[in-house]
This record gives structure tokens, sequence and C-alpha cells, in this order.
């Protein structure tokens, strides 16, 4: 059994990541390759990454930036795996056992799609980065207990395996170029068919935390990517167990859309100025979100 380890790149060094991979596989003599595609980085970026290129066994430059949904669908055709397991660029191996703690659950329990899990630094990061931080924290990072509870909300992409076989039946939507959703909208695909995602606690550090002002933008293309969603006849059942879905709705059916809207447009410049500052509560940031999406569904 082969595995293919599909790395995404845009503008982030990748050469400790590749090298901490590389690593396990040559001392444990695994059956695995290493793929990197680049969406378009920024020249600086190329020339970093392109020490890795004789590390591993495909590296590839896309002339156009094609979106984290597209690029991570170009694998599939570039594999020799059976399985492959993808990861964000942005990501540190913690693990010595890390490939292998993915492969022993495949071979024990057949497992189809598997979520390892994520975690970033527990010190509290200087001011203009505790956003992200606090963010990850009470959302993304979560235990695998708490994973296991809900198994498909809490899935993402930036640490999974998946089978070749079942990934050419459920790719990756490519209307989704920017950040959001993506995962969220893949796994309730998955749900539907009734295909399991296996949680395991075997989580990649999240090693590149962003700015406030770089989240914030990142929290607005989220919200907007939603919105392409829910405005998609095929897909926007699949996002409406979703909290900020729900808060939407509720405007919507309430004949509130409007006046919030208008609200919304006042408010705007002292909400992004409130999460620039960092040490806010995620209600103001699920407000901010609410008023992007409330915007973008208000459009043709």
């Amino acid at each position: 059994m082969k595995l293919s380890i599909c790395i995404p790149i845009y503008n982030f060094d990748v050469n400790d990541l590749v090298s901490s991979l590389k690593s396990e596989i040559e001392i444990k003599n695994l059956d695995a390759e290493i793929l990197l595609l680049d969406d378009a980085s920024d020249v600086e970026f190329q020339k970093i990454n392109s020490k890795a290129k004789s590390s591993v066994d495909l590296f590839n430059f896309l002339e156009n930036n094609v979106g984290r949904s597209a690029i991570r669908n170009l694998f599939l055709d570039l594999a020799k795996g059976d399985y492959l397991l993808f990861l964000d660029c942005d990501g540190k191996i913690i693990s010595a056992d890390f490939i292998s703690n993915y492969l022993d659950d495949i071979i024990t329990n057949h497992s189809e799609v598997i979520y390892g899990g994520r975690v970033v630094d527990s010190n509290i990061p200087e001011k203009k980065y505790q956003l992200r931080w606090t963010y990850a924290q009470k959302r993304e990072n979560l235990s695998l207990k708490k994973r296991l509870q809900k198994p498909y909300l809490g899935f993402q992409t930036n640490n999974f395996v998946i089978k070749k076989s079942v990934f050419k039946d459920f790719r990756f939507d490519e209307k989704l170029k920017n950040y959001g959703y993506e995962d969220l909208l893949f796994a309730m695909e998955l749900k539907a068919a009734d295909v399991k995602i296996q949680h395991i606690d075997n989580p990649i550090f999240n090693n590149d935390i962003e700015t406030n002002q770089v989240f914030t933008g990142k929290a607005a293309e989220a919200a907007e990517s939603l919105a392409l969603i829910l405005k998609d006849v095929k897909t926007k059942d699949r996002v409406s167990d979703l909290k900020l879905t729900k808060a939407y709705k509720k405007l919507r059916d309430y004949k509130l859309q409007r006046v919030f809207n208008l609200s919304f447009y006042v408010m705007e410049p002292f909400l992004k100025t409130r999460l620039h500052m960092g040490n806010v509560h995620l209600r103001i940031l699920d407000f901010y979100k609410l008023g992007v999406l409330s915007r973008a569904m208000s459009k043709n």
C-alpha cells in the first residue's frame, strides 16, 4: 500500500516540513511519496522552496493561481498512492510517528477518510496575532473527544488522509477559490453519501499565525465563500446546520436583512478596527462575518 503526501503551497517555506516527512519515510522505509504543487507563489517563495526539489518525488509550479479547492483536485491525477495524505504548507510535524500513525489506522480500521487534528502554540502571542490564535484555540484545535462528537463538523483539510478511490468520487468544489468552507462542504458531501470520517489523535502544528488584519480579511473571504455555497441549489442544503447559516436565515425569514445590511454598512469600519486590535470576543468576529454574508447574499 503506497501513500502519496500531497502539499499545496502558497507563499510559505516548506523546507522544514518536507525534511521532517522525508526523515520518517527514510528511517522507517515507508512506501510513500511526497508531491508538491505551488499555486503561483511569489518569486521569493518559489526560490526558497526550490531547495526541496531534490527531496521530493514531484514539484510543479503553476503559472496561474487556481485556488484552494482546484489545486487539491490536481493531485488526484499525479498521485501514485492508494491513499492521499493532504497537508497544509504551513504545518509542522511534531511526532516522529506522524505518517506511521495514519498507516496503522488504515491497516487496522480500513478507514477511507481520516482526520488527525491540529494544534497551535499554547502561549498567547503578541497582540497583533491574537485574533487568529484565539480563533484557532476555541474553534479549530478541538480535542479528539470533541471531534468525535461531531465528526463531519470537526473535519478540516489541513491534515487528512483519503482513499484515492473515494477522492475520485468526491472532489473539492472548484467554485470556491478563496479561503473558507471548502473543508465543510467536502465533509458534508461525504456525510450525504454515508462515507465515514475517522478521527485520530495525530495533530500537525499550525506553524503560521496571521496578523489580525490578515485574518479579518480571511474571515470576510470565508463569509463570501459561504454565500457562493448558499446560492447554489446543489450545495445550499449541505451547510444548513452551520450557525452562521442559521443566523442569516433568521434575518431573511424575519425580513430584517435590509435593516441589518444598512446597520452593518455603518458599523463595518468600527468592527474592523476592533478586530484589528486582536483581544476581542469571537462574537464580534461572528457578527462581522454575518454582515459580510448578508451583504453578499443581497447581491445578484
